[in-house]
């Protein structure tokens, strides 16, 4: 029963690389249907759930700010790309049986609700998951910092990093063999080691909200269900460190 878990509300926070599968760019519809059945999962275990997708597949304002773009303008284009992942996903998750709501920062009322904090609230009371859209509506906060933002907003007990490797490494470990993996850090370990899962606006965000941050390997089949359990391998940011249960 949700009672029994340590947390009753939280949100998901995936990147837009990890929607794209073992392709270069884009979506891969396989690994958004995945993610859907985990999520549904979780959501089966009675847990609310709401999810932010970054755009990196199909669009990085960085990259773009790089090639002479204004960065403002090209932030905007990063954040219409979460819109369509935010969409593909909410598809996925239907598919799966999951009723679901997409609400944007950034208004386009054919295709998802304004962003409404007490809304979204609701529909997640009632079961259904909201997907976070558009980043914060502004731009030079990335959807790192979104996700901290609206999990603060949303009462959540905890922000979910889903990520390519199940854990915060000391490096990459696909680069490096000898990374060490750790089981838990505090918020100024991220910030002074620059460990580099999530940037400095949002772990501050996630500190000052006492908002923990569990770091895990989203492709791994089950795995967000299996952290709503206390199971599997991950990182749990915390203000102070604590032993492994």
């Amino acid at each position: 029963m949700a009672t029994k878990l340590r947390y009753q509300r939280v949100l998901l926070k995936v990147s837009g690389e990890a929607l794209m599968g073992g392709r270069d760019y884009g979506l891969d519809t396989a690994t958004c249907r995945a993610i859907a059945e985990d999520v549904r999962g979780v959501v089966g275990l009675g847990v609310q759930v709401c999810l932010v997708i970054g755009g990196g597949n199909i669009f990085r304002g960085i990259a773009g700010a790089a090639a002479g773009m204004d960065r403002a303008q090209a932030d905007y284009m990063g954040m219409l790309a979460t819109v369509m992942n935010a969409l593909a996903m909410q598809s996925a998750l239907e598919k799966a049986g999951v009723p679901t709501r997409v609400q944007s920062a950034i208004a386009m009322a054919q295709v998802s609700e304004p962003y409404i904090r007490r809304r979204a609230i609701r529909h997640m009371e009632k079961g259904r998951v909201v997907i976070f859209g558009a980043g914060t509506g502004n731009p030079f906060f990335t959807t790192d910092t979104a996700a901290a933002l609206r999990a603060a907003e949303m009462g959540c007990d905890a922000l979910l990093k889903g990520t390519q490797v199940d854990g915060v490494y000391s490096a990459d470990p696909r680069k490096n063999p000898a990374a060490e993996r750790y089981t838990t850090l505090t918020y100024l370990d991220m910030l002074s080691r620059d460990l580099a899962v999530m940037d400095a606006a949002a772990i501050s965000l996630a500190r000052e909200n006492h908002l923990p941050i569990i770091v895990f390997n989203i492709h791994e089949p089950g795995a967000f269900t299996a952290v709503m359990k206390g199971e599997g391998r991950f990182t749990t940011v915390l203000e102070q460190e604590r032993a492994p249960e």
